[in-house]
């Protein structure tokens, strides 16, 4: 069999397993990620993946929460795991939890921001006035996730806490949001862009990448306020495709995977292991190790 010498962000093939570089292809790959990832996984990551391995990227696209739950509960086949929190990974590890996740590698930071429709009538308030005294404006229409599903609704939340307390405005949470859960608002993440987008609702709140990537206008939050997601990544144990899970996260955080998500628009970091790092496969390690 000839050897498939193909670079995944600049590694050699060869560091992968025998089975990920067989003649036909890396393989099917199931990555379950966080949905403020959707346009970039779908139209840059996964057809760049394809394109460069010879595999086939197949993407879900949910709160990374309810992935978890997903996992959990054995709903959905998942080869990788990408969050938009740690805090997440941390409720798959250990045997309590089913011991889904051995390890897993920050790599991206994306800060919560508010987008709004340019044709809204509150767009020239959110552009001259502060955000917290617009948001509080009678028949504002507000969007948000689900914070029990999604680390960005969960975010959102601690946001108007914040300001409460920085800006000395007892109840702006209670005034902005309603309830934690309120239906008038919270809508599930890979739908909510289309709602903005569309016209049903004034402002919402987004990661930055999500705004960036869809020239969405948004409102950056002041320092003292902003809050931020962070991405994780990680291969799940016990996935069908185990091989094709560590050549698509090593693509992805490898030179080709980086410049597509600078691309999109979001913020990377230093590659940070967390968890068990004897299990972490040898190409994602060398990766960390080379300072990326």
């Amino acid at each position: 069999m000839q050897r498939r010498d193909v670079l995944l962000g600049g590694l050699s093939l060869s560091l992968l397993p025998l089975a990920a570089r067989a003649a036909s292809g890396i393989g099917t790959v199931n990555v379950l990620y966080a949905g403020s990832m959707v346009n970039m996984m779908e139209h840059g990551i996964g057809p760049a993946f394809d394109k460069a391995t010879g595999g086939s990227f197949r993407g879900y696209a949910g709160g990374s929460n309810k992935l978890a739950n997903e996992i959990k509960g054995k709903l959905i086949p998942g080869d990788v795991f990408i969050s938009a929190s740690p805090k997440v990974n941390d409720s798959l590890i250990g045997a309590a939890n089913g011991a889904w996740v051995d390890w897993y590698v920050g790599f991206a930071q994306s800060p919560l921001v508010i987008g709004y429709d340019p044709n809204s009538k509150f767009a020239a308030d959110l552009k001259t006035k502060p955000w917290y005294e617009v948001m509080q404006m009678p028949g504002i229409r507000i969007g948000r996730t689900d914070p029990k599903l999604d680390p960005k609704g969960k975010l959102t939340v601690d946001l108007l806490a914040k300001a409460e307390t920085v800006y000395k405005l007892p109840g702006l949470a209670e005034k902005v949001l309603g309830a934690p859960e309120n239906p008038a608002q919270v809508l599930p993440e890979e739908t909510l862009v289309g709602r903005l987008q569309s016209g049903q609702m004034d402002a919402a709140f987004f990661y930055s990448t999500e705004t960036t990537d869809l020239k969405i206008p948004f409102v950056t939050l002041p320092k003292e306020t902003a809050l931020s997601a962070h991405y994780t990544a990680t291969v799940l144990n016990g996935a069908p495709h185990a091989d094709a899970g560590i050549a698509f996260l090593a693509f992805l955080l490898g030179d080709e995977g980086k410049a597509i998500m600078r691309a999109h628009g979001l913020g990377l970091t230093a590659l940070k292991v967390t968890g068990d790092a004897t299990k972490v496969p040898p190409a994602i390690q060398a990766l960390a190790k080379s300072g990326q």
